[in-house]
């Protein structure tokens, strides 16, 4: 799988666009445990799905486009709190 920008996509590759990332401050030690299990069980509460993506010192959790305001209002009812860019 390659994650990137729809438009930064290789040419002929199968495109899912319309997906918006939201990080999770980090860094985050490896031994912290049940962070995504968290973030993901608030969502999957609320009938909302996930991509989940982890680098070195932080993970993402990526939703639909269409799902984000729902995403962002369970993850605070969770009493997560959520930093919105715009964009």
């Amino acid at each position: 799988s390659v994650v990137c920008l729809a438009e930064n996509a290789p040419r002929g590759a199968r495109v899912e666009a319309g997906w918006r990332a939201l990080k999770l401050e980090g860094p985050i030690p490896f031994q912290e445990i049940g962070v995504l299990s968290e973030l993901s069980g608030s969502l999957a509460g609320a009938g909302l799905g996930l991509f989940a993506l982890s680098t070195f010192d932080t993970d993402y959790i990526l939703v639909k486009e269409t799902d984000l305001a729902a995403a962002v209002d369970a993850l605070r009812r969770a009493g997560f709190g959520v930093d919105s860019e715009g964009r």
